[in-house]
């Protein structure tokens, strides 16, 4: 952990923080944007930034101007775009920038409608967007951790796409006439690694692409020290607290204060409620920041929706829903409403004198659409590409140039007796077929990769549907890559494990847009996974939302536009169906779903479904049968948290080892944890990619997401928390964790829930323990 620097090394820091940037204004065309030692500087006044963060891309073109003027009305002057780099290069020097891909236009557009910019370039988004905007082809390398960092297989890359990111957008900045004001290096890298030289490496290539205004990098209130380097400005991200963020910049550098990141709502995972942000307390918050002369960005002032495949995947594996609403002030469909008033009226009062807001946009059109029926379909196994691909043993889908998608293996299986048919690794679902016949799931969501399969009489054919949700936005998980990994075994009832070797591999890839392959189509209802087809007929278009709750788990198409996913185990049931892609007269959908609709029927609403769980009809699990074993283990460490949010650091008195890692809780009625660390010998994080919950003993699912998972996903804004709604749960609050190995590991690093001073659930008295068996299966 990093420490605050003295007084006199910060000074220090200052000056080396803002020679770069008055340097380069002087040498610039335009000086008009400039960093003071407290203020943001516009043609030499101070400058408030109220900033609100609005993704194009997840946007339809057609309504960026209703959405930017939304944003101006709100009250905010500058608009924060994030960059991402797979949406522009989904193939490897295929660079595109046309039509909804335009960014230029999208800067253009701000400054037109009176808004500032700041530009998001990346390399590493994160967002909640497909492999955090990193470009899949990237994991044709073959390491397992190269990925931001300096490694040529990754660095060279990066600069080439900085070089073509200032080649378009460089002739944007305010230096040279255009609205951008700053740019970001990389995101929250100190969530990620400590690599200073890193960072300054990502720093060079923005200037070797041609920006010459003020660059900056942001992290969590928790990770401001551990990257800030003097040549960029540092900025904290929080949704809570923001005096603790603002201290935390006051002990790197001298300079303006800045949130990058608050938090207006947060994002939806699938098969967890709906998240929602408290308006009355965000803008108290906004308004503690104006008055201590500070700027800030809203993340998000309108999220938008995720549309084709690009919504990602939260740590370690729950993919994010389509609908990327975040409970904004601005809706997903643009609408405007209490929250949107909220922040509004908690912003004039801090208006320049003289600035007055406009009006907010009125809402689009809404239409309904009566329910119709799709009675034509096409199985995936009868539609599958003629491009067959051999291999001994699976391999990664990157290693066969499969971006992703729908993948097929099939191999034959020799008479035997029953057994089990097990892959190293399976990258996401998978439904097994022997014969033809379903035998069982894949699911890497529980790291289930084990199918049990019946005696045979003779050699059969055994066919692995395997569907790629989306790739992790976030962590070492980053290293995403997807299909059946080798090796494949069977085991015989009381035999040894044998190999299951030369694969047949065909594969439906979803390119940039998602684009349908050719398919044949047939009246009828088959079982399984197949795409749907149907059409329906509008007299006017206008916004509306498809009800997908009848249908299983998926992907929609309307007139060739790719709408996103679906799934119906929620929260979100609809999916946001926008006017421009619709048309007067016949409308065309193609609907693949995987599992089965309970229903082939589908309706236009004129309102969202954005909070309705059904998890009856998720993918078969099996019961937990784990308990805890910590009543005769003593503890590496009894005491008492820390009081308030700042993450806390505990040494052990010695190494210690173990599979697992649990936690209790013994004595208070809610127990709560944002995250949980442990660090080796050097103090570096454990990797976690292969972490899971062993044993929980209650996790808060109604009243709020209070997943166990959230303890260990790196996101400091969740948490888990103890059930407390229906049924509160009784101490002691126990949460276990698989380690997926045995490690050594030296210290905890412990994150309290966020929030402001007496929010539920932070921990006094506790209880760490590391060991080998420390849960047990039911009945042992």
């Amino acid at each position: 952990m990093s420490r605050p620097l003295p007084r006199r090394q910060v000074l220090q820091g200052v000056a080396a923080t803002l020679l770069p940037f008055s340097a380069a204004q002087a040498a610039a065309p335009s000086p008009r944007f400039s960093i003071g030692p407290q203020d943001f500087l516009l043609d030499g006044q101070p400058l408030q930034i109220r900033c609100g963060e609005m993704h194009f891309a997840r946007v339809p073109r057609a309504y960026w101007r209703h959405r930017l003027l939304a944003i101006k009305a709100m009250g905010l002057n500058t608009v924060c775009a994030y960059l991402f780099w797979n949406f522009h290069e989904w193939r490897e020097g295929r660079y595109d920038w046309a039509a909804q891909r335009d960014a230029a236009a999208f800067c253009q557009l701000a400054q037109e409608l009176g808004l500032w910019v700041i530009l998001r370039p990346g390399p590493y988004a994160c967002a909640e967007w497909e492999m955090g905007g990193l470009p899949w082809w990237l994991l044709k390398h073959d390491g397992d951790a190269f990925l931001r960092t300096r490694s040529p297989a990754f660095v060279e890359p990066a600069r080439r796409w900085m070089r073509e990111v200032g080649r378009v957008l460089a002739p944007q900045q305010i230096t040279r006439g255009g609205p951008i004001l700053m740019v970001q290096v990389e995101n929250e890298y100190g969530f990620f690694g400590d690599d200073l030289a890193y960072m300054r490496e990502m720093r060079q290539a923005l200037l070797d692409g041609g920006f010459d205004v003020p660059l900056f990098q942001c992290n969590p209130t928790n990770a401001v020290a551990k990257t800030h380097i003097p040549e960029l400005l540092s900025v904290a991200n929080f949704g809570s607290d923001p005096k603790r963020g603002f201290d935390a910049l006051k002990a790197v550098q001298q300079g303006p204060l800045m949130c990058g990141e608050y938090y207006s709502g947060w994002f939806d995972t699938w098969g967890t409620p709906h998240r929602k942000g408290d308006a009355s307390k965000a803008v108290a918050d906004i308004a503690w920041m104006l008055k201590a002369g500070g700027s800030f960005s809203l993340y998000m002032a309108h999220g938008g929706t995720s549309f084709g495949l690009w919504g990602g995947c939260d740590r370690p594996f729950r993919p994010d829903t389509s609908s990327y609403d975040y409970d904004a002030p601005i809706s997903e469909a643009g609408w405007t409403g209490d929250k949107f008033a909220a922040y509004r009226d908690g912003m004039r009062p801090f208006l320049p004198a003289g600035e007055t807001l406009p009006p907010p946009p009125p809402r689009n059109p809404v239409i309904t659409i009566p329910a119709f029926t799709l009675k034509e379909a096409a199985p995936v196994r009868d539609n599958l590409p003629p491009r067959v691909m051999r291999d001994v043993s699976p391999r990664p889908i990157e290693a066969y140039d499969i971006s992703r998608g729908i993948v097929v293996y099939r191999t034959v299986l020799p008479a035997g007796p029953a057994g089990v048919l097990e892959a190293a690794k399976v990258r996401d679902l998978a439904w097994v077929h022997v014969d033809g016949q379903e035998m069982g799931t894949f699911d890497t969501r529980h790291r289930r990769y084990r199918v049990k399969l019946p005696a045979r009489t003779k050699p059969l054919t055994v066919e692995i549907l395997l569907y790629t949700i989306a790739r992790v936005n976030f962590g070492v998980e980053l290293h995403d890559r997807k299909g059946l990994h080798g090796p494949v075994t069977f085991t015989p009832e009381g035999g040894a494990a044998t190999p299951v070797e030369h694969w047949d591999i065909r594969a439906i890839d979803f390119d940039a847009d998602a684009a349908l392959p050719a398919l044949n189509f047939r009246p009828g209802r088959p079982k399984g996974a197949a795409f749907w087809r149907g059409t329906f007929t509008l007299a006017t278009t206008g916004d509306s939302f498809l009800d997908m709750s009848p249908w299983g788990q998926g992907i929609v198409w309307i007139n060739g536009q790719c709408l996103g996913r679906y799934w119906s185990i929620g929260p979100t049931q609809t999916m946001y169906l926008p006017a421009p892609w619709l048309r007067q007269g016949r409308n065309d959908i193609v609907v693949l779903d995987l599992t089965g609709p309970q229903r082939a029927e589908i309706a236009g609403l004129a309102a969202p479904i954005l909070d309705r769980l059904q998890p009856e009809r998720d993918l078969p699990r099996p019961a937990s049968r784990a308990r805890p074993r910590l009543d005769d283990v003593k503890p590496l460490l009894d005491g008492e948290f820390a009081a308030g949010g700042a993450t806390q650091l505990l040494r052990f008195a010695a190494p210690a080892a173990g599979r697992y890692f649990a936690l209790e809780v013994p004595e208070q009625d809610i127990a709560a944890v944002a995250e949980i660390a442990l660090l080796d010998a050097s103090d570096k994080p454990l990797n976690q990619s292969n972490w899971t919950i062993a044993y929980v003993s209650s996790e808060e699912r109604l009243r709020e997401d209070g997943s166990a998972l959230n303890a260990i996903n790196g996101q400091n804004s969740d948490c888990w928390i103890s059930a407390h709604s229906a049924q509160p749960a009784a101490p002691p609050h126990r949460l276990i964790i698989d380690l997926g190995r045995r490690v050594e590991a030296t210290a905890l690093r412990y994150t309290p829930r966020q929030g402001p001073d007496g929010v539920p659930g932070r921990i006094r008295r506790y209880r760490a323990y590391l060991g080998d068996a420390l849960v047990e299966e039911a009945g042992a």
